[in-house]
């Protein structure tokens, strides 16, 4: 499970001495608790529940990235470059727990295979590529550039 992996990293960079690496997996370690948290409230978030706790955790791990890269680029425009450093080694991080992502030859067989099978014919079908790519894939896609490469396909 990736909750024992970064687990066992923490520990890894605590008697390492590495405080770079420690205070990111702590940031993880807090905003997995938070989903965890939000996931058991009465009134939690709309839409469904990933299937397992790893697809929890992806989801988490996901957005944290999405967050730091746009504060990168943030930080970047601003001229704060030691802050788009440090959001980069976070960035660096928080991708070891990741899963690796497809290519973009795999991603598109992936799209061919599921238009085949659903028979998508138009434009008027990427809603349903979409959903069923992201049930199978979620965890190993940016659906951003996936969401391109299905219109590309469709059209």
């Amino acid at each position: 499970m990736i909750r024992d992996d970064i687990k066992a990293a923490q520990i890894v960079a605590m008697k390492a001495g590495d405080k770079e690496s420690r205070a990111a997996i702590s940031l993880i370690q807090a905003a997995i608790k938070n989903r965890d948290i939000e996931a058991r409230a009465p009134q939690s978030r709309e839409g469904k529940a990933p299937d397992s706790d790893d697809a929890l955790v992806v989801e988490v791990l996901q957005k944290m990235v999405k967050q730091r890269r746009e504060s990168i680029e943030m930080f970047a425009k601003g001229g704060r470059q030691e802050l788009a450093d440090a959001e980069a080694r976070e960035v660096a991080v928080i991708e070891r727990f990741l899963p690796a992502v497809l290519s973009d030859a795999e991603t598109a067989a992936a799209i061919e295979a599921i238009k085949a099978e659903i028979g998508a014919a138009g434009m008027k079908d990427m809603g349903r590529v979409m959903a069923e790519l992201k049930a199978r894939h979620a965890a190993n896609l940016d659906m951003a550039k996936a969401s391109g490469l299905v219109k590309a396909a469709l059209s």
